[in-house]
């Protein structure tokens, strides 16, 4: 089976496609192992959060870049937020802005 990556929004995508040129060479990297073997990579590529959230760990000579996604459809999952990494821990604010993401995504889908 081949995966799907998309991005909840156009400006997900530019934050995305904006992190620095290492930070980026990887996520793209890790992006086309997960459309090729799926999102369960595991350590260090990515790593289940909670709630359906997942993260690609992207590291790069200039920092730590993260995308949080979520599996929506069998085989489609959505990038819901990017973000450059500044401690040890994920923000709570990063956090909460990808999971009302994922809980808009699942309204939309409720709704069809």
């Amino acid at each position: 089976m081949s995966w799907k990556i998309t991005f909840y929004s156009d400006k997900v995508e530019k934050e995305t496609l904006a992190f620095p040129s290492s930070i980026l060479a990887n996520t793209i990297h890790i992006m086309e192992m997960i459309e090729e073997f799926g999102p369960n990579l595991g350590m260090p590529q990515t790593k289940s959060l909670s709630d359906g959230l997942f993260e690609i760990r992207a590291k790069g000579k200039e920092g730590i870049g993260r995308s949080l996604f979520a599996l929506v459809i069998e085989d489609e999952i959505v990038i819901l937020h990017s973000f450059i990494k500044k401690s040890q821990k994920i923000p709570k604010k990063e956090l909460d802005k990808a999971r009302k993401r994922l809980k808009e995504l699942k309204n939309e889908q409720d709704n069809i």
